[in-house]
């Protein structure tokens, strides 16, 4: 659980589904500006303050020695916040309602990508975990280890290589300046 919620002059592993869609949107426009620190995204639900709080509470009750919270990486405008690693092995928390089946999003396959690309950890597991009514109250309620499951991400090297890392380039390159971006797709 990284404490600063500032997100602005760097692109995150969680950004990945803007870097890679569409940059002519109201809500990429609004990303834009977050990244520029030049409006602020104060949305706080009570699913995202639960996964915080209990995000910690999970990768502990994994048992995995060795296992490190909270690495961040940078490279350039690329910042990386893993929620926990080993040397081999990232595990990436998502807690959803536990009323609701989880399915790996777009979004969370990305940003496992781009976990692993500025990591050099290509190794990956999802570990979700399904939160009851009472947790998103209670804080202080104990991981029940039969809601956990651990998910396995392989890595593609062709996404990052053709697809994420052309536009990271130039967003970077516009977040630098200070400038909008554009995408012209190359013929």
């Amino acid at each position: 659980m990284i404490q600063s919620q500032d997100r602005s002059f760097y692109i995150g592993a969680s950004d990945t589904s803007y870097v890679v869609g569409n940059w002519e949107t109201k809500s990429f426009e609004n990303w834009w500006l977050e990244k520029l620190g030049l409006y602020k995204n104060s949305l706080k639900t009570e699913a995202m303050q639960a996964g915080n709080n209990f995000e910690h509470k999970i990768l502990d009750s994994l048992d995995i020695e060795g296992l490190e919270k909270d690495k961040q990486i940078i490279i350039d405008r690329l910042r990386v916040n893993l929620d926990g690693n080993t040397e081999t092995c990232i595990y990436e928390v998502k807690t959803h309602n536990i009323d609701k089946e989880f399915k790996v999003s777009k979004q969370y396959w990305r940003q496992a990508q781009v976990e692993m690309y500025a990591s050099k950890i290509y190794n990956l597991y999802i570990v979700e975990y399904g939160l009851k009514e009472e947790d998103y109250k209670n804080f202080f309620n104990s991981i029940d280890k039969n809601r956990i499951n651990l998910i396995k991400i392989e890595y593609d090297e062709n996404f990052i290589q053709e697809e994420y890392l052309p536009k990271l380039k130039i967003l970077s390159k516009c977040l630098k300046e200070g400038v909008y971006p554009e995408w012209k797709q190359q013929e």
